[in-house]
């Protein structure tokens, strides 16, 4: 799995970026413009700033941090990320995205951290650290998964199936109760299959854990159709801040796609 392709920027535009991303009164989706520019920069300026992002009040904000921290590949982000999987008080949402980072970065020093947690009390904390291990395991044994390049420039948890697998295929493998969460995983990347009927149930569930009412959200937002984008506004005062802050964040890059701009993060433009 390739690494996504870094750009160069100067000094001075990552000073600017770093300065707008730490400035109380930058909004929420500004900062996502701000991080997202950031991700892919070249350099220690550029990683140092994500790594103070990590002290956001927002947890869904701490949480993308933590993802891009991880697609950024740079050894110098495991001590950080592991010291985020490990907190307690931390929110199980950035716990998981910082365990799910370190499989990303994949170095044998990320391994102690993520098998401290594979019993962990939250649920899904123990459950992303068991993938990051199996991704590390089977990028060990699969040495030219290494040189595969995701087409959405990213750095996948788990390797996705073949584009020409069979939907039933996929169907049959999701269901499979008696598979590793790693190989079923790897089927929906392949080819998703989401409806809008199923997700506007999601988002308004508060029986729904939170990250997955975040998820619902996005999903929602990359429909962009009339009845989402009154939903999502509808949330956009839900009292679960991750809902909220999400459904903020997708109506933002919604408006930001109407617009007819070339790109939702721009560096030149710090």
């Amino acid at each position: 799995m390739v690494q996504p392709p870094t750009i160069q920027a100067s000094a001075e535009a990552i000073h600017n970026l770093h300065a707008k991303l730490v400035d109380p009164s930058t909004s929420l989706p500004e900062k996502y413009r701000v991080m997202f520019s950031l991700r892919n920069v070249e350099g220690d300026l550029a990683n140092k700033a994500l790594l103070q992002a990590l002290k956001d009040s927002s947890a869904l904000f701490r949480h993308d941090v933590a993802f891009c921290l991880g697609q950024r590949q740079d050894k110098a982000n495991m001590d950080v990320l592991a010291r985020t999987l490990a907190d307690p008080n931390e929110h199980a949402m950035v716990r998981h995205e910082a365990g799910e980072a370190l499989g990303a970065i994949g170095q044998e020093q990320c391994l102690e951290a993520l098998r401290q947690h594979l019993q962990d009390s939250v649920k899904e904390v123990a459950e992303t650290c068991q993938l990051a291990l199996q991704r590390i395991q089977y990028l060990k044994e699969h040495p030219d998964a290494m040189n595969e390049e995701s087409p959405y420039f990213s750095v996948d948890p788990v390797p996705a199936l073949p584009a020409s697998t069979p939907t039933q295929e996929l169907k049959s493998l999701l269901l499979d109760e008696s598979k590793r969460m790693f190989d079923v995983s790897d089927g929906p990347g392949a080819g998703p299959h989401c409806t809008v009927r199923f997700l506007t149930t999601v988002l308004p569930d508060t029986a729904e854990h939170a990250k997955v009412r975040h998820e619902a959200a996005e999903a929602l937002g990359a429909i962009a159709s009339e009845s989402t984008i009154q939903m999502l506004q509808d949330f956009a005062k839900d009292p679960e801040p991750i809902v909220a802050h999400s459904c903020e964040v997708a109506l933002d890059m919604l408006e930001f796609e109407k617009s007819g701009s070339f790109q939702y993060a721009q560096v030149a433009s710090a």
